[in-house]
């Protein structure tokens, strides 16, 4: 997505200094009222975008320091390929089951379930069933600020103001921004209630995709226009407002929800990322002893299986040491491209196998 500079208040110009919007410290303010009449300045100043809000109760920082707003397939330090492929097989599941789930309870706007991956897409994000391309926003600030509050764990919450393109459709895309905008309430059905309490929008890249060329085009800190401190006090908001409470932010008796809940449960019982994660960890390290143990032997060896044929050329490992080698590359090579076919329960054992066999070579690798 395209990086904006917005224009900021003199108090937030001070208070930021060289520092951009993502790497300056969030401006405490005190009182919900102050808080409106900064952004309603910030909306003044910055006429080219539309203002949305979000609020968490953790400011989630990069290692540099910097505020990061991924959407939530995209979240990790270090996220390999194949994991944001497998993120990816994923909410392709759970969208498969969303439309068919839609069709036996006759809901409406079914036919456009069915049809359009945005929408789909829009309701698992907004409904926490699965990692997306989509990071939820709102245009209701008294909803960001009650988000906030509420999973705040330390004595503060914050809020992001972020500039993104005029919503023109109910599906908005904006190709010179690269962006996506879609909103909730002209996509969900009556029964999908949760949208109508918080005025819900998601936003993605267009042309979403796990091959990317730098993982920061994706981050929405490229949107951010400022950033502000709240404090988890009821003090906060003042004569005349309030908190929205959490039951009415998640009401009771969403029909979609529980469709949701369904494919939730169902997605849950599938390999879980971090088993994957773990097992990827242990091979990598395999592979890594592998190949420098048979690099004493030969020159250019560069992956596994070349490091398995010279070593057992060179009779270094045995037949069947060579055969439970072979054995986990194939499982892993499954996992990266048919990871369907693998038995969840199996990952554990194979990961241990993987951790056995790495000892056992550095072992004959340290005596040789």
């Amino acid at each position: 997505m395209r990086t904006i500079q917005g224009v900021l208040t003199p108090e937030l110009q001070d208070h930021a200094g060289a520092s951009t919007a993502e790497a300056a410290d969030p401006l405490a303010v005190g009182t919900y009222r102050r808080l409106v009449e900064q952004v309603a300045a910030l909306s003044y100043l910055n006429k080219d975008y539309l203002l949305f809000f979000r609020g968490q109760g953790t400011d989630y920082l990069n290692k540099a320091g910097a505020t990061t707003l991924y959407p939530s397939i995209y979240r990790g330090d270090y996220l390999p390929q194949w994991e944001v492929e497998y993120r990816f097989e994923i909410l392709d599941e759970a969208s498969r089951q969303l439309a068919a789930l839609f069709a036996t309870a006759e809901l409406e706007g079914r036919s456009d379930v069915a049809r359009k991956t945005y929408i789909r897409w829009s309701i698992l994000q907004h409904y926490q069933v699965c990692a997306t391309p989509l990071l939820d926003l709102t245009q209701s600030l008294r909803v960001a600020c009650s988000f906030a509050q509420h999973f705040a764990e330390e004595p503060a919450g914050y809020v992001y103001v972020l500039g993104l393109p005029y919503v023109t459709n109910r599906i908005s895309m904006n190709s010179e921004h690269d962006l996506v905008n879609v909103r909730l309430l002209s996509i969900c059905p009556p029964q999908a209630l949760r949208p109508y309490f918080q005025d819900g929008y998601v936003a993605g890249t267009t042309d979403i995709t796990w091959q990317y060329e730098s993982k920061v085009e994706l981050d929405f800190r490229n949107r951010l226009i400022a950033k502000f401190e709240i404090p988890r006090a009821a003090r906060f908001w003042g004569e005349g407002f309030s908190a929205i409470p959490e039951r009415v932010l998640f009401p009771r008796g969403d029909k979609v929800e529980a469709l949701c809940r369904e494919i939730k449960a169902t997605i849950e019982r599938e390999l879980r990322s971090e088993d994957l994660g773990r097992f990827m960890k242990e091979w990598s390290r395999l592979e890594s002893i592998l190949i420098e143990y048979a690099g004493r032997q030969e020159d250019g060896v560069a992956t596994a299986r070349q490091a398995v044929d010279v070593l057992a050329r060179a009779g270094l490992i045995d037949l069947e040491m060579v055969s439970r080698l072979d054995d986990l590359r194939r499982f892993r090579s499954t996992i990266v491209h048919r990871w369907r076919e693998v038995d969840p329960s199996e990952v554990e054992a194979r990961t241990e196998e993987a951790r056995r066999l790495a000892a056992a070579l550095s072992r004959a690798m340290e005596a040789a």
